[in-house]
């Protein structure tokens, strides 16, 4: 039997975001959520892209990559890799909706 949704607040970027969450599914999400975090810093500091969204898109191209590089057999969880995914797209989705709001 699944938990009910709850709400997570996080931050990604300096953006704080709140996230529906099963309460099952909170440690995969902060896991995503850093991780994310972690990929939009990592392309921010490079000072070449200054639009959140666009940071944005080229962390979920480069994280992609990394997924579509895996094989598998190398003991990769695909099950629990793709479930991060998804919590990581709707962590972008909300990042870009709110993003849309100010303007």
């Amino acid at each position: 039997m699944s938990s009910a949704i709850k709400t997570l607040d996080v931050k990604i970027l300096d953006r704080e975001l709140r996230i529906a969450c099963p309460e099952e599914e909170r440690a995969e999400l902060l896991d995503a959520v850093a991780y994310l975090d972690k990929k939009m810093r990592e392309i921010h500091d490079t000072g070449k892209i200054a639009s959140v969204e666009r940071i944005a898109l080229m962390a979920a191209l480069n994280i992609t990559h990394e997924l579509l590089g895996m094989k598998v057999g190398r003991g990769v969880d695909l099950a629990d890799f793709t479930r991060r995914m998804s919590a990581m797209q709707e962590a972008i989705d909300e990042a870009l909706a709110e993003q849309e709001k100010l303007f």
